[in-house]
């Protein structure tokens, strides 16, 4: 066998085997029955249905499953510009020589590793009408900037991509501080000699640098952001009435009602936006790369 050096696949059998099982198998059945008629009443009496449950989802009668998808699409975008900016802001600031550094990047990494479940239910005693936030605010003189943060449509959006942004962008600023770490420090030392200000060697020389960095956030971000789940479900449960409502929650209630089939042809809407935003976020910045 140490001849042969076969030893190596010896060891990976177990990990591949447990993955097939627990992880590949499940989600090739998830998509199966997202063709079928699978519901709490069918007790094993599953008929293939074809494309019958996409098109429920896609048709005006279930305009709120429609809203979900859309839902989590804004949700995606919108929370990785307002993680990826700021991270990559003080990941830059958090470079230099600055006193205390190391003490603000472990402040700022703190909440990354908080579960979302506890941030949920501590942001919801915060941000509920008669919360914290609120009688700081009423305590301050400041009663006219009183909101239902977690209850007018028109706010519950920006409270819960707020919320998110605390927790995540430690973590997004972690790996860009890797991949600017790795940056020889003679390049910017050679533009500092020709004049370059700080925009200039943000733009020439960290941004194309970090394109690895860039890549892994983004991937990790969209992957996070079509897969949301916890911190809309703690903060909100979907509402106000339906407006927080994503993919994840929408499939949830679906599997809870019984609605099998349902519930899984929405994963696999999710697993093919996953599959797709991945792969051409990967081939994009691979592409940048070999250009640079």
């Amino acid at each position: 066998m140490n001849k042969r050096r076969i030893y190596p696949q010896w060891f990976l059998f177990a990990p591949v085997a447990l993955y097939v099982l627990f992880f590949l198998l499940p989600g090739l059945l998830g998509v199966f029955y997202a063709f079928t008629d699978w519901t709490v009443r069918s007790a094993g009496d599953v008929h293939f249905v074809g494309l019958q449950n996409f098109i429920d989802l896609f048709t005006s009668t279930n305009v709120h499953y429609a809203q979900g998808i859309v839902n989590t699409l804004r949700f995606t975008l919108i929370s990785n510009i307002v993680k990826l900016i700021p991270a990559l802001l003080l990941a830059v600031l958090l470079s230099e020589n600055l006193r205390g550094r190391n003490v603000y990047r472990t402040i700022l990494y703190m909440p990354s590793i908080l579960p979302f479940l506890i941030i949920g239910l501590v942001f919801n005693s915060i941000l509920t009408f008669n919360g914290l936030l609120n009688n700081i605010l009423d305590a301050v003189g400041l009663e006219n900037w009183q909101q239902k943060w977690l209850s007018d449509p028109n706010i519950v959006w920006g409270s819960i991509y707020a919320v998110d942004a605390w927790r995540g962008i430690g973590y997004v600023m972690t790996i860009f501080l890797a991949g600017i770490n790795a940056i020889p420090r003679s390049y910017y030392e050679a533009a500092e000699i020709d004049g370059a200000n700080f925009w200039q060697r943000l733009m020439h020389i960290t941004l194309p640098m970090i394109s690895g960095a860039i890549t892994i956030n983004l991937v990790f971000g969209i992957t996070y952001g079509l897969k949301v789940f916890d911190i809309v479900y703690v903060l909100t449960n979907g509402g106000p009435g339906r407006a927080t409502e994503v993919i994840t929650t929408y499939s949830y209630q679906l599997y809870a009602q019984g609605k099998y089939a349902m519930s899984t042809a929405m994963n696999t809407i999710l697993l093919v936006f996953t599959l797709v935003a991945g792969v051409f976020i990967v081939r994009m910045m691979a592409k940048r790369e070999v250009q640079q």
